[in-house]
């Protein structure tokens, strides 16, 4: 099975201007048989979905993820087990230590997205994993290729994977249509649920990777000079500061729930 495992919806994502119908349309339509939704801090767009379909399709898999901003370490790509679902998630600011320990705790796995993009957002280059490298070999699976990134920064991360026998996935990061379906991950056996995609990167059920990346443009390095990417980390860290009674509450939640279950 061939999926996008990085996707971007409008009603989930500020910056997305494809609604899921046409997500959908456009990777049929190119040979995928499914997509991994994972919009920032937040399952929107997806609950709406499945509230809409219920039964989901016959012949394509929409699964349940999310692209969670820490507060030290970038982005992540997390999927959690059916039927679990964490408030928490939909929170940005934890520590990517906290997020480590967090989901891995209810059998969910997580990956840094592009980890040698961005430097506002990407795993490599923030200070946490300079000072704690070993932080690696907790994570389940790396994105080698994101359609986003210059080809020596999908090479970077690639390599990274190779060193520390992790699996990697590629993702097109499309908030576009033109992007869509420009990344893919194939699968050497069914993926139906969150479950089974758990199943497959733990279990090496990864066939390929790949993808084309996407042609440069001068936001590739506006992005990366000092006062951006200083400035989003200011916006990030602020913006998880102004979250943390919030993020307490529904971490014990969290952590009340693990009890009980």
């Amino acid at each position: 099975m061939r999926f996008d495992m990085h996707c971007h919806l409008k009603g989930g994502s500020i910056d997305s201007h494809v609604r899921i119908e046409r997500y959908i349309e456009l990777l049929r339509a190119r040979g995928f048989s499914g997509m991994l939704v994972t919009d920032h801090d937040t399952y929107r767009a997806y609950d709406a979905w499945v509230a809409a379909h219920p039964e989901g399709l016959p012949d394509f898999t929409v699964l349940r993820g999310i692209e969670y901003d820490t507060r030290d370490a970038g982005h992540f790509l997390v999927v959690m087990p059916d039927g679990v679902d964490l408030k928490v998630l939909t929170i940005r600011g934890m520590s990517v230590r906290r997020l480590i320990d967090l989901v891995h705790a209810h059998g969910g796995i997580l990956g840094p997205a592009h980890p040698f993009g961005a430097r506002s957002s990407s795993a490599m280059f923030c200070r946490r994993m300079k000072k704690e490298p070993q932080l690696v070999d907790e994570f389940d699976f790396l994105e080698g290729l994101n359609t986003c990134e210059k080809v020596q920064a999908n090479r970077s991360a690639r390599a990274l994977a190779e060193r520390h026998g992790l699996p990697t996935v590629a993702g097109s990061d499309s908030h576009r249509e033109r992007y869509i379906g420009t990344a893919y991950t194939d699968f050497s056996r069914p993926v139906r649920t969150c479950d089974d995609l758990i199943a497959a990167v733990r279990e090496g059920a990864i066939s390929g990777c790949g993808g084309t990346e996407r042609e440069f443009r001068f936001r590739h390095h506006f992005r990366n000079i000092f006062p951006t990417t200083w400035g989003f980390k200011a916006f990030n860290r602020s913006a998880g500061f102004l979250m943390t009674p919030y993020r307490r509450h529904h971490l014990k939640a969290a952590r009340d729930q693990k009890h009980v279950n």
